[in-house]
């Protein structure tokens, strides 16, 4: 194989890997504010949250969560400290007293 496919190939894998890491927004690097307006437009949005971690993240009132599911306030890492958002769960069950 010639060495400039060789090195052409290793680029493009490069490319392909940091727009990989890119495509999902980390909501260390947002404003509680800007992850907010972040998942309300895009309706439902997987959010980087930490090294290892991540998550989907839903508007509070629509339709983004499938039944049974539906949007439970949870808090992420942002610039300016926790902020809450909402992520689909199932609710728990009502167990009278």
């Amino acid at each position: 194989m010639p060495v400039r496919k060789i090195v052409f190939c290793a680029a493009a894998a490069i490319v392909a890997a940091t727009n990989f890491a890119n495509a999902r927004p980390d909501t260390r690097q947002m404003t509680c504010a800007q992850t907010q307006a972040l998942i309300d437009n895009r309706r439902a949005v997987v959010l980087t949250t930490g090294a290892n971690t991540y998550d989907r993240y839903v508007r509070q009132f629509g339709n983004e969560c499938d039944a049974p599911y539906v949007p439970m306030v949870d808090y992420v890492p942002t610039r300016d400290g926790q902020c809450l958002v909402y992520r689909c769960e199932e609710p728990s069950p009502m167990v009278p007293d």
